[in-house]
């Protein structure tokens, strides 16, 4: 508890809590008054209270909201569809919509919180072992390390291009031959959440078959090169064709069949994967069927 000190007087209460509290942002001590965890004199302020005055002398408690972050990396009894395991490595088919890693508005949940589940010994391991990531809702194929050795060679073989990565994905529009998108890859210069084809990004190279055409739509295979946030996205963007449902990149044309315009999230899936195995140095590799959701959409176009 503290004392609102006499120079504070006539300031608005948000204002006088950002300047008493300064360990905490203004804008967490408003969400802090909005939730009742701000006591002045022993009674909660109510309505539009961070616009109220203080006058000095109030008796003032804050009651902290635990920090999501600190309890983000535990152990979670979360289903995962194992593709294969062996003391180095875990291959993971990933459903659409499980986050690959905690952060801001996921902090549980997640595939960490179920590797470490379903392997405690990772918990020892930077990012829990994850070498490489899927978006949220792109369903498919993802290899984790389970000892910190493992965990260079893979990420090595990342570096060094040599990790086999193939999507299917299903964009607007009619491709008729397939081909190369070989585009640097940045931060948005004005939307920030997003990527975009930009001079000063990072190298990108995406090469692109045609599988099969559908009406208003062509499904294609992705093979990465690098493995820049959004690559295929971002990519197939910027040639005209986006991905059927993607929410941040997606736009559709008039007359877009009812199927494409109403799938909920971007048709993109990791079907297959392939690399040279660290502790052994075999070739392995693996591959993943269309989900059911996207079998369904194609069945529609079909």
């Amino acid at each position: 508890m503290r004392r609102v000190p006499d120079e504070l007087a006539g300031v608005r209460l948000d204002q006088a809590l950002a300047r008493m509290f300064p360990e905490h942002s203004r804008s967490r001590m408003q969400a802090w008054l909005r939730e009742g965890r701000v006591t002045v004199d022993a009674a909660r302020p109510t309505g539009n209270a961070g616009k109220r005055k203080v006058w000095g002398g109030e008796r003032v408690r804050v009651e902290p909201a635990a920090d999501p972050r600190a309890s983000a990396f535990g152990p979670e009894a979360i289903a995962l569809n194992v593709v294969y395991e062996d003391d180095a490595i875990l291959v993971i088919d990933k459903p659409a919509g499980l986050v690959v890693h905690p952060g801001s508005g996921n902090w549980r949940g997640t595939l960490l919180n179920a590797i470490l589940h379903h392997a405690p010994r990772n918990a020892a391991l930077p990012r829990a072992g994850i070498v490489h990531r899927l978006d949220k809702d792109t369903s498919g194929l993802l290899v984790v390390a389970k000892t910190l050795a493992a965990q260079t060679d893979l990420a090595r073989q990342l570096h060094a291009r040599s990790v086999r990565r193939e999507y299917l994905a299903l964009v607007h529009g009619a491709l008729r031959v397939g081909g190369t998108v070989d585009a640097p890859i940045g931060r948005h210069p004005v939307a920030r959440t997003r990527m975009a084809v930009a001079a000063r990004g990072k190298p990108a190279r995406t090469r692109y078959a045609v599988l099969r055409r559908f009406r208003g739509a062509t499904l294609v295979e992705c093979r990465l090169e690098t493995g820049r946030t959004h690559q295929i996205r971002v990519h197939m963007d910027s040639i005209g064709h986006p991905l059927v449902g993607d929410p941040v990149y997606g736009r559709r044309a008039a007359g877009t069949p009812a199927a494409l315009a109403t799938f909920p999230r971007q048709a993109l899936h990791a079907a297959r994967l392939a690399l040279t195995h660290p502790v052994t140095r075999a070739e392995v590799g693996w591959t993943s069927p269309l989900p059911a959701d996207l079998r369904a959409l194609l069945d529609a176009l079909g």
